[in-house]
């Protein structure tokens, strides 16, 4: 989403800190500024106002060159901002209805910018956008940002607290295997498991006691999940397969935390992969006449998937992984917000990996496909079985990555707008109609609002008679009248 915010130049009950302010800047123009800038750019018109109807309602103002050296001299102030990412091109005067105003055009910082925040103090100073506005980011979500931030990504730090004793034997063993039948030559492969565990990054040498000590990302893909809960209080992982239209029984789950497996992120992915692909069909083929290909561009897509969401999750992150494999559309929920851009993510060719170390492991047993390529190939199955195309999407408070891979033609079909809409109450309606509409987080999720927004929205929805609940206010659901 590429936002607007329309500011008049002198906005009644706006705090005006300085003079700067005084001659023409809105102090809600920085908080904008803050929130475009940590969510996904937008572009700021002083000199225009909303009506009710949500239609512009150009004001104009005087001398726009005074008010753009202003901004500017502003801008680069440390005290007011902590960093500038605007060119001179992203701010201008222009002409709308005949009338001056000045457009701001806030791209989506860099990572390495984030948080971009106004003072001194990026935990009361930083701002995200959503639905209803400018919001004041938790502390959770500044971390989070920080975290993203640095140049070395987190999987590589040394775990001290913890020994190679908190790896289960069993994974290892079954990652080796796999490891010496693709690459039997290499010169790892005869190395003993602690040589070997230092080589992939699993483990390293603390500087401290001289001990062998995991790293995030080994203890991630080998330990066992009691341990992992001591370092991430909010590590899950899930896989389920709805048995009814409630969402409340299951014909198949797969979740950590049960006992009577690991629970880590490479045993995960050898339970759920087949079950991810179970449905998908497979054409009698034959390579060079005698041997049946056994795998499609979907399977192949599918795993891709899970693949992608496992390495890019931020474990630090207050809610888990949810994979949930509907009849009409497969929906994987991670936490962590995109670190990148979604076009870039969508167009291929930028890798920015959040656990690169987690992201080589995989990659050194064929797992996960080549830096940036991985939602290429994942469209282009999906085009070669004339799918809807598969949705990507962001949701923060708290940061997840919602992607949505339709199974049938009939997602998002059949669905009539009303043109009275809002944005949101026309997302969540979309949701409700394609038959996803469990609870208010699943609806936020994959509407990418806030549970408060779909609130609000429901209840508009139900005023306009465009919705209806059936069933219990606990195991019911919203359906379109």
């Amino acid at each position: 989403m590429f936002d607007i915010m329309k500011m008049n130049e002198y906005r009644e009950g706006d705090r005006l800190e300085n003079k700067a302010a005084q001659k023409g800047l809105p102090e809600s123009l920085w908080k904008t500024y803050s929130s475009f800038a940590n969510t996904n750019g937008g572009i700021i018109l002083l000199g225009a106002e909303e009506n009710e109807d949500r239609s512009l309602k150009i004001i104009g103002i005087t001398d726009p060159d005074k008010l753009i050296k202003i901004f500017w001299d502003t801008i680069n102030n440390r005290n007011k901002t902590n960093v500038n990412i605007l060119r001179d091109s992203n701010v201008y005067a222009t002409k709308i209805e005949g009338k001056d105003v000045i457009a701001i055009e806030v791209p989506r910082a860099l990572r390495q910018d984030r948080p971009v925040y106004i003072g001194d103090n990026p935990y009361e100073g930083t701002y995200r956008r959503n639905g209803e506005g400018d919001y004041r980011c938790t502390k959770e979500e500044v971390n989070g940002m920080i975290r993203d931030a640095s140049d070395v990504t987190q999987d590589r730090l040394v775990l001290d607290k913890h020994s190679i004793e908190s790896l289960d034997k069993d994974t290892i063993t079954r990652y080796r295997m796999r490891f010496s039948n693709l690459k039997p030559d290499h010169v790892w492969t005869p190395l003993p498991d602690d040589v070997f565990l230092q080589k992939i990054g699993a483990v390293k040498r603390s500087e401290e006691d001289g001990m062998l000590h995991p790293t995030i990302a080994g203890l991630l893909m080998f330990g066992y999940d009691t341990e992992i809960l001591n370092e991430f209080p909010n590590y899950f992982l899930d896989y389920r397969e709805p048995l009814d239209i409630s969402g409340q029984r299951w014909s198949d789950r797969v979740t950590s935390g049960t006992g009577d497996w690991s629970g880590n992120l490479y045993d995960f992915y050898y339970r759920v992969k087949d079950r991810l692909t179970s449905d998908v069909k497979v054409p009698f083929v034959l390579r060079n006449g005698h041997d049946r290909i056994d795998e499609t561009r979907m399977h192949e897509a599918r795993r891709e998937a899970l693949a992608n969401a496992l390495m890019h999750s931020d474990y630090n992150g207050r809610r888990g992984l949810v994979i949930e494999k509907k009849k009409n559309e497969i929906i994987i929920s991670n936490p962590g917000a995109l670190r990148i851009s979604k076009e870039e993510a969508l167009n291929g060719g930028v890798s920015d990996p959040r656990n690169s170390v987690l992201f080589s492991m995989f990659s050194l047993v064929g797992i996960g496909e080549r830096a940036g390529s991985g939602l290429t190939k994942i469209e282009v199955a999906w085009k070669e079985e004339k799918l809807p195309t598969p949705i990507l999407s962001e949701q923060f408070d708290p940061d997840r990555t919602i992607l949505i891979l339709p199974l049938t033609q009939n997602v998002g079909r059949n669905v009539v707008v009303n043109k009275d809409m809002t944005e949101t109450e026309s997302k969540v309606y979309q949701t409700i109609c394609d038959g996803n509409a469990t609870t208010l987080k699943e609806m936020a999720s994959i509407s990418g609002v806030s549970e408060t927004s779909v609130r609000r929205a429901i209840n508009s929805l139900i005023e306009k008679g465009m919705i209806v609940r059936v069933g219990s206010d606990k195991t019911g659901r919203w359906v379109q009248k």
